[in-house]
């Protein structure tokens, strides 16, 4: 991706228009749709301000592109997002991307990931809950709550990112892949970690199941939620949750199961509708309720806790405090200076002490 293309997306994700970025970053508003059009290219103080206005690093404008992005799957709403949203969301995950695949290459490290050797073949929506149940056995997850869906992912070879899109509402995850072992998945940060946790499991279903080719994509869909749902919370854990039948289900119940289980209140409602616990209309009569109040869009009570991953952030520490990688190289990965990063982690982690973030050598 030029400049030019950086620029406008840069622009339109902030709301400016040519005239108010060339105000802001005292250039012409000629000059902006110059650069923009690739008939310039700016001058390193046009880059400077420009790229203050945007909030943006220089680096970020001027990075070469080093890997051709495969075409990503959506878990969203694709057909929603305009054109320049979908190449903005795209570019910040070759961004991360690049950084990422960068680190492993330095460190040699690689993730990689094995079809897990269970029966993933399904003809029936229901046939997903034995292959998510064997999925967790083969992974040794144990039939709990998973505390963490990223680490779990990362642990079996699949490279996860979060990326901020607080301004893309039709955007929940995608999924791409660099070969058959080289899987990558992205979420949205800053959203509800039972949402992002369900999104995640989805993708999983997408790249586990194995269904007939002469499903819809309708139908395609239902049975990764069915497996999302599975796998986060499995059938017998239901039941002993819920029991065999109910007349209906109690909202601060279904809290206290989302916050243990890291599964919506609603996801928890379609659960036990899936299973018969509960009869059509008295999951009718819980969503009208949820939709009344406003709770489809913000469940009521405290939120799940966002998931988090360090990943890339220790490989670069690693690299950087082993000599394999200068100061500027590491600040390059991290996308922020070294003490950016370290004033970050320890408005974070204040508990750490501050030889930490400082460069020395220390000796015993």
């Amino acid at each position: 991706m030029s400049i030019g293309e950086r620029l406008k997306i840069a622009r339109k994700q902030r709301g400016l228009s040519e005239a108010a970025l060339a105000e802001q970053a005292g250039v012409s508003q000629e000059h902006i749709a110059r650069y923009e059009q690739e008939r310039v290219v700016p001058d390193s103080q046009s880059l400077i301000r420009l790229a203050k206005a945007l909030g943006v690093s220089l680096e970020w404008l001027m990075r070469p592109v080093t890997i051709s992005l495969p075409t990503p799957a959506y878990r969203s709403h694709a057909n929603r997002l305009k054109e320049w949203e979908l190449a903005w969301i795209e570019q910040q995950v070759q961004e991360w991307l690049e950084r990422y695949l960068a680190i492993e290459d330095i460190l040699q490290g690689r993730l990689s990931f094995v079809q897990p050797e269970i029966r993933r073949t399904i003809k029936t929506l229901e046939e997903t809950e034995q292959v998510a149940e064997a999925l967790r056995q083969a992974w040794n997850l144990g039939d709990d709550a998973i505390p963490s869906m990223i680490d779990t992912l990362e642990k079996h070879g699949i490279r996860v990112g979060l990326i901020p899109a607080e301004n893309h509402d039709h955007f929940d995850a995608l999924a791409l892949s660099l070969g058959p072992q080289d899987l990558i998945m992205v979420v949205k940060a800053n959203v509800p970690g039972d949402r992002q946790r369900f999104s995640l499991a989805h993708e999983l279903g997408h790249l586990v199941l194995e269904m007939p080719s002469d499903w819809s994509r309708d139908q395609m869909e239902k049975a990764a939620n069915r497996f999302a749902a599975a796998f986060l919370v499995p059938q017998a854990v239901v039941f002993r949750e819920l029991g065999p039948k109910r007349t209906s289900l109690d909202l601060l119940e279904l809290h206290l199961l989302k916050h243990h289980y890291g599964l919506s209140m609603q996801a928890w409602i379609y659960r036990a509708y899936d299973l018969k616990i509960i009869s059509e209309e008295t999951k009718q009569w819980l969503f009208r309720l949820f939709r009344q109040r406003g709770w489809h869009r913000q469940e009521p009570g405290d939120a799940y806790p966002p998931e988090k991953t360090d990943r890339l952030e220790r490989m670069v520490l690693r690299a950087f405090r082993e000599g394999l990688i200068s100061e500027s190289r590491a600040s390059e990965l991290l996308g922020c200076s070294l003490e950016e990063f370290f004033h970050q982690a320890q408005s974070e982690h204040g508990g750490l002490p501050a030889l930490l973030y400082t460069g020395c050598e220390c000796s015993d």
